[in-house]
């Protein structure tokens, strides 16, 4: 049976993140442990309380939602023993090394020092501001460029997000309301253009990092953000395309199509969480896209969430179904 692990990006930390699984499994309390044993602070009070709401700080949120990302992974492996083993991995941007992780390709550690390192210069050198357009990018990306802005990631058919200066999107939202009026424009909260020209100083700084890194030949397919489709086997080639992904749109949509066109049984999103309320309550960051994406696909694939306790529970109890 072929099986996906996916992991969402930035946007789907919230406060109390973690919370629920580490108060009801000592595996979850170990990685949180073991992460601020390797961040240098306490990343389960960034998570569950959120101190000057330095949570939503790129440099934080990253390691953040990875820690939450393997902390429920891990939980799921222990309390299935082993027996729901992935065929394939993805993940949206900072998801990516999520994905890695859960291939075999980097150590949660490793991963760890990455991302910090990757938040802290995305946060440091970033500029501009990020907006989602109810849009296909072939209908977007002409207006995109003609207000200096640059496509920053293809999640849906019909959902395109751009980055550019603050005053260049002001312009760009006018322009796409006259022109499209039925269709909406999401202005998003990030601390700059990720995933555009805007992040070349970040990029360029971070890939001196990137190269230093110990990486192994992932154990199942990883899917790459850069170019839609799988990552091949070489180290090295992984962490060119990791560089580029920092400064090159999120091709999201082609790599769910590609997933399916391997023909995906199931998909499993593991981490974070939207919406209001306290953790049982929160949605699945991706769920929508993965089942459009489904449908437009003509797949059969069974979507799962394990975001946190209860939906842990339900998966487990479920043997996967």
């Amino acid at each position: 049976m072929n099986i996906l692990y996916v992991f969402p990006g930035q946007g789907s930390q919230y406060e109390g993140m973690g919370k629920d699984i580490c108060e009801a499994y000592d595996t979850a309390r170990r990685i949180y442990d073991a992460a601020s044993e390797v961040l240098g602070y306490d990343i389960a009070d960034m998570s569950f309380n959120n101190p000057n709401d330095e949570l939503n700080l790129t440099r934080n949120t990253q390691p953040a939602l990875l820690t939450h990302h393997i902390a429920c992974l891990e939980v799921f492996r222990e309390k299935t023993g082993g027996t729901i083993q992935p065929t394939m991995a993805a993940g949206h941007s900072l998801g990516e090394y999520s994905a890695l992780v859960a291939a075999n390709a980097l150590t949660f550690e490793t991963a760890l020092r990455l991302v910090q390192k990757r938040g802290e210069l995305m946060g440091a050198h970033g500029e501009g501001e990020m907006t989602a357009f109810m849009m296909a990018v072939d209908d977007i990306q002409p207006l995109a460029e003609e207000y200096k802005c640059a496509i920053s990631a293809c999640n849906q058919p019909q959902q395109t997000v751009v980055g550019g200066s603050s005053a260049d999107l002001e312009a760009l939202e006018a322009a796409v309301a006259e022109k499209f009026p039925r269709k909406r424009a999401i202005r998003l909260k990030t601390e700059g253009a990720f995933h555009t020209f805007y992040m070349d100083k970040a990029a360029d700084l971070f890939r001196e990092v990137l190269m230093e890194a110990e990486m192994s030949v992932p154990g199942i397919k990883v899917l790459s953000n850069y170019t839609g489709g799988f990552h091949d086997a070489d180290p090295a080639g992984i962490k060119e395309r990791l560089y580029f992904q920092l400064k090159h749109p999120v091709l999201w949509d082609a790599n769910l199509m590609t997933a399916f066109g391997e023909g995906v049984a199931r998909v499993y999103e593991f981490g974070g969480g939207i919406g209001t309320g306290e953790a049982h309550e929160k949605r699945p960051n991706l769920e929508g896209m993965i089942k459009k994406a489904t449908r437009a696909a003509e797949s059969e694939a069974v979507y799962i969430p394990v975001i946190n306790r209860q939906t842990i529970e339900d998966a487990v109890a479920g043997g996967g179904e």
